[in-house]
């Protein structure tokens, strides 16, 4: 049977996919930054050995993204302009981590409702400049693992969980990086320094809430309040993960280009199923065995978050698959985990990344009405 082809004879559907694959995971060697990854590593070493030592991992995840949003934060300059910037944006982190974990065990309409509000105020930010409104991005997706990490935890009894034990993490994890730029800054000179991740944008020039910006950031609220809906509100076994795919798979703004919007989708899917095939690990082992395992896989997981600070630039698809994947394994790591689990995982994930896809639609339709009204 013929295949369909175009004017000079080449397969036409088949072209364009491989076409379209190329460009999403097109590698720019230039972009990787291994001593940007290694530092991370290094820093983020700290916080393991310590909840190691303590006994207490399930804070683990907390004190990583408070050093890890902390550094994206960072906006460079003075010592004292970037210590007071990341310290502000550590008190509003350690308020969304308390509001998250204390209302993670409440009836789920707090949580959508929370979720709707966060979500649209984030989206909203870009009116005090697009610095802002990135920063305002990076406390929403936290604000999502939380409420998912503590939806979790309460699901599980043998699991304790303090609210202040996390909001301490948090702070914990903000506080090395301030400490960090400090010991830096000392043995610089006391120089001033750019902005840490050069690549973030640094304007902080306030823009104007079109109706099309405003809609967006509604649709967007939406999207994400629903997927908590369905998660918890149905009481899905392991379904937290499907808000976490439907926050990865969302376009952050709606003037994001369709093919990062496309590498998004990619990198959700790809980190999902690799964290659900690393959690297959320990289904099978018990006592010493399953701890020694627990402790490894936990530090696969820095490994992969190395990895995705280390590529950022490299690929923004593999980059989204190295973030989600180490993330999504240190949720998951406290839960019980077997065949079923699994398959109820990567279900949920694909059930976050179809809602993304729905919201890029609506979104792409404004966008083209956008267009044609200017």
């Amino acid at each position: 049977m013929a295949s369909a082809s175009g004017p000079e004879g080449q397969p036409v559907h088949g072209g364009k996919v491989k076409g379209w694959a190329s460009k999403v995971f097109r590698l720019h060697p230039e972009g990787v930054n291994w001593p940007r990854a290694v530092l991370f590593l290094d820093i983020a070493l700290v916080p393991l050995v310590v909840f190691w030592a303590i006994g207490h991992e399930e804070y683990l995840l907390s004190a990583l993204f408070g050093l890890l949003l902390a550094w994206l934060a960072d906006p460079g300059g003075s010592f004292g302009h970037r210590a007071s910037h990341v310290a502000l944006f550590a008190l509003i982190g350690a308020g969304l981590t308390a509001l998250g974990f204390g209302i993670g065990g409440d009836a789920w309409g707090w949580l959508v409702l929370a979720a709707f509000a966060v979500t649209l105020v984030a989206g909203l930010a870009v009116a005090f400049g697009v610095r802002r409104f990135v920063t305002a991005l990076l406390l929403n997706i936290w604000f999502i693992l939380a409420l998912s990490l503590a939806f979790g935890f309460h699901q599980h009894p043998r699991l304790t969980n303090y609210t202040w034990g996390q909001v301490l993490a948090w702070s914990g994890g903000a506080a090395l990086w301030i400490a960090i730029t400090f010991i830096g800054w000392l043995i610089r000179g006391r120089e001033d320094r750019p902005q840490p991740i050069a690549e973030l944008p640094g304007d902080t020039s306030p823009r104007k809430l079109t109706r099309p910006v405003i809609m967006f950031a509604v649709i967007r609220a939406v999207a994400i309040a629903g997927s908590v809906a369905l998660a918890f509100g149905l009481n899905l076994s392991h379904g937290y993960w499907l808000p976490i795919a439907t926050m990865v798979a969302l376009k952050p703004s709606l003037e994001q280009s369709t093919l990062v919007a496309a590498q998004r989708l990619a990198g959700a899917l790809i980190g999902a199923v690799a964290a659900a095939l690393l959690l297959l690990i320990p289904t099978s082992e018990h006592g010493l065995r399953l701890f020694a395992v627990e402790r490894g896989l936990e530090v696969v997981a820095l490994v992969l978050l190395m990895h995705g600070v280390g590529i950022r630039l490299l690929n923004y698809a593999l980059y989204c698959a190295a973030i989600a994947a180490g993330v999504l394994v240190l949720i998951d790591l406290p839960q019980p985990s077997d065949y079923a689990a699994e398959g109820y995982r990567v279900l949920w994930t694909f059930c976050g990344v179809g809602i993304g896809v729905l919201v890029m639609l609506l979104a792409g339709l404004l966008g083209k009405r956008t267009a044609r009204h200017h």
